[in-house]
């Protein structure tokens, strides 16, 4: 801290953090050297405000047919900078101009499921995840693109053959699913016999 003029018995700090408690010690100096801290002071609150830091990881994904999930990390107390803390998320189709707006009012909140049955498998939407307190709303994170969640296969695998290998085992071979939309992505298959 900046050193105070020896006749000076009063100092403004700056650069603290809001909502945050603080106590402060006076600790005098000379040429000789620096003397004891005083005792602290009482603990003092700096006022709120309204908070700067938006979410970071803003992911998401998954979840079932006509959903939209949304995760983000939490913001740390030490940065709601006032109490009424709470999330913004915002979302739209990509290619719109219109976005959605949804209030997440719990601190410990790091998820949002928009469920509508207008959404189809594997849609793109554009999201940013915003906060608010009792002061106003804060900052906005930058857009990410998150996809709806999927819905089951819509079509069998096709070419299907067997191949006779030995008196106990038959090599099924297939043609795969190509990806796209609306069959989502394939992550394994199921063979029957009978």
């Amino acid at each position: 801290p900046e050193v105070i003029n020896g006749r000076t018995h009063k100092a403004t700090v700056v650069d603290l953090s809001p909502w945050v408690e603080y106590e402060f010690r006076v600790v005098a100096s000379n040429s000789v050297g620096i003397g004891e801290p005083s005792r602290p002071s009482a603990l003092l609150k700096t006022k709120a405000a309204v908070p700067v830091v938006a979410p970071t990881n803003i992911s998401g994904g998954g979840g079932s047919r006509s959903e939209l999930v949304i995760t983000w990390e939490p913001v740390s107390e030490e940065l709601q900078n006032g109490e009424g803390f709470g999330y913004i998320v915002m979302f739209r189709p990509l290619g719109s101009t219109t976005w959605t707006k949804a209030v997440v009012a719990s601190v410990e909140s790091s998820k949002y499921v928009y469920r509508n049955e207008s959404i189809t498998p594997l849609s793109p939407f554009e999201v940013k995840v915003g906060v608010y307190n009792n002061e106003g709303e804060g900052t906005l994170s930058s857009i990410s693109v998150i996809y709806s969640g999927e819905d089951e296969p819509q079509m069998a695998p096709a070419g299907t053959s067997a191949l006779s290998v030995s008196a106990a085992a038959v090599e099924v071979s297939w043609l795969p699913i190509p990806w796209n939309r609306h069959t989502g992505r394939v992550l394994g298959y199921e063979v029957r016999g009978w």
